[in-house]
């Protein structure tokens, strides 16, 4: 049988694990929940598909030390049949149509998603987005006990954490606490949705929410995820790499104020443009990089004639059009909402490459 370095990792430790996956968000939620465990747990760990494989600190867990793990769908589907993955909790953040290119369906796509809490047993805890349809049936297909986070406040009978106007709170047995702060580091409803989530996980671990609300209000974006990095020429720069499916930039858009100029465009995964067309007038001008994403891009554009410079070959001269062509005080924001394949080598590469040019300007 193939193993992969989660198989192995699963097979070797016996420590709490905290799974999460979804389409979008996941990356988000686990670096908050680490980091919110932190403040209990010093040698609590991050790993998956965050880049960091959890066997590179295999020899170093000590017993009890919790485990985050983000796990993408391919990552999923690699443990499938082999009973390793049984997390005491395990969350989806949402699903979205993405990678469209490489399965035969989205059932297909949704059927690796589940695979998170498939080997969860009665003791452990699964968290779903009350508001994602693809999800509404996942409660009665696990045999953990299910807790739910949602947008707006949940049922009275529901248990789990929800958004009111901008605070958080959760109710656990009839008990309603404050989670969540109004005020956050990060900014977007999408990214205080994804702490509201991390924190009811880390309440379902066991930490008391006082110690939660603490942690999530200073908790930092994190690289690729509407990374604000830099300001100059009058002008602030956000990385938002991470971005492949117009549902993110879409969300990204809605998340910063005005005068905002778009670096988008990129590679095609055969997804649906129509979230982020529904949004792109909050866009004061746009920049297209090349490639055939870009090119399905321009006739959306043309045909509801929006204006857009490009594409342009690379990202160096995307990136000096945009600087020429933008207003005093604007938000350059890079959100490809697509894949990077071709003239990078991964989303990381990506936004990497445009934070060193935005630094050598």
């Amino acid at each position: 049988p193939v193993e992969s370095d989660l198989s192995i990792f699963l097979g070797l430790a016996d420590n709490p694990i905290i799974a999460i996956t979804g389409s979008k968000g996941k990356s988000t939620a686990a670096s908050a929940i680490h980091y919110t465990l932190l403040s209990a747990y010093p040698d609590a760990r991050l790993g998956g598909n965050i880049t960091t494989s959890p066997l590179s600190f295999l020899p170093e867990l000590k017993t009890g030390d919790p485990v985050v793990l983000e796990l993408s769908s391919w990552q999923l589907a690699d443990l499938a049949g082999k009973g390793l993955l049984r997390p005491r909790i395990s969350m989806v953040t949402n699903i979205l149509p993405d990678h469209q290119d490489r399965y035969d369906s989205m059932e297909d796509y949704v059927a690796d998603k589940k695979l998170i809490f498939r080997e969860q047993g009665e003791k452990d805890y699964a968290i779903f987005n009350y508001q994602d349809p693809y999800q509404s049936p996942f409660a009665a297909q696990t045999r953990a006990k299910a807790f739910f986070f949602s947008d707006s406040p949940l049922p009275a009978d529901t248990e789990g954490a929800f958004l009111e106007g901008s605070a958080g709170w959760i109710r656990n047995a009839d008990k309603l606490e404050q989670l969540l702060d109004e005020e956050l580091s990060i900014p977007g409803r999408h990214n205080r949705l994804n702490l509201l989530a991390a924190g009811l996980a880390a309440s379902l671990f066991g930490l008391p929410v006082e110690k939660i609300r603490a942690a999530l209000k200073g908790f930092p974006s994190i690289e690729h995820r509407l990374e604000f990095f830099e300001r100059k020429k009058g002008l602030k720069f956000y990385n938002d790499s991470a971005a492949t499916i117009p549902e993110a930039t879409a969300e990204a858009l809605k998340s910063l104020k005005p005068p905002i100029t778009l670096i988008t465009g990129g590679t095609d995964k055969e997804l649906d443009f129509s979230p982020l067309m529904a949004v792109i007038h909050l866009a004061d001008s746009i920049f297209l990089l090349a490639g055939s994403a870009s090119e399905k891009m321009k006739k959306l554009f043309d045909q509801q004639g929006i204006a857009y410079a490009g594409p342009f070959d690379n990202l160096k001269e995307t990136l000096i059009a945009a600087v020429a062509g933008s207003q005093p005080g604007s938000s350059i924001l890079f959100s490809p909402a697509c894949t990077s394949f071709g003239m990078f080598l991964n989303e990381f590469d990506r936004g990497r490459k445009f934070k060193t040019l935005v630094a050598a300007l």
